[in-house]
């Protein structure tokens, strides 16, 4: 059966979702351009047409897959509602609470990064607006008076270092911690970076 023809977007992201997928299933270290090209039934060549070194496939592929969980934050922290809302539902649903695909990607993306610098800087990219993005609405519910905290960035990067931790815990070393009970952590976790008791942040 003969291949549809792709324009070069479509290609490329063809290319990144196998990637991704390859990322998953073998690690970050160990995927081959082969894999990815075997996985499509392509060549060598032309995946090292887009994308010339193993290295740069795997950066963009992270970059790929970790734009459409920045793009889903944004959604979240964009509703028209208090900024104690958005950031309650954004912090939950970056909590690893069962959705581990994701975590394993980021997981596979950190340790990879220690060697690459391509992934590096596209990861701490990515890792930077992750925060920017919370730090915002923090810094917009203070001076709309519904909660105190004086120092935004900070609390993003408290916030988001803890549930980095957790998904290290619950992905890598299938932690014994109940969806239940990480959830509450998250939740004190954001009531103490906020200034307010639990009631008023589930209230």
């Amino acid at each position: 059966m003969a291949r549809v023809r792709l324009n070069v977007a479509e290609r490329r992201e063809e290319l990144l979702k196998a990637t991704v997928e390859q990322i998953e299933i073998r690690g970050a270290s160990s995927v081959r351009i082969a894999d990815v090209a075997s996985a499509l039934g392509v060549s060598n060549a032309l995946v090292l047409y887009h994308f010339s070194t193993k290295e740069k496939l795997v950066a963009a592929a992270f970059g790929y897959a970790a734009e459409a969980d920045l793009a889903h934050l944004r959604k979240l922290l964009a509703r028209r509602t208090s900024a104690v809302r958005r950031l309650r539902a954004a912090v939950r649903w970056y909590a690893p609470t069962g959705q581990a695909k994701g975590w394993r990607l980021w997981i596979e993306g950190w340790a990879a990064s220690l060697r690459e610098p391509a992934l590096r800087e596209v990861a701490g990219d990515l890792d930077r607006r992750w925060k920017a993005e919370l730090a915002e609405v923090i810094a917009e519910g203070a001076a709309a008076g519904e909660f105190r905290c004086e120092d935004p960035e900070s609390a993003a990067w408290r916030l988001t270092a803890l549930l980095d931790g957790l998904a290290v815990q619950m992905t890598s070393y299938a932690g014994p911690l109940s969806r239940s009970t990480m959830l509450r952590w998250t939740d004190d976790a954001l009531a103490r970076e906020l200034g307010l008791d639990h009631a008023a942040l589930t209230g």
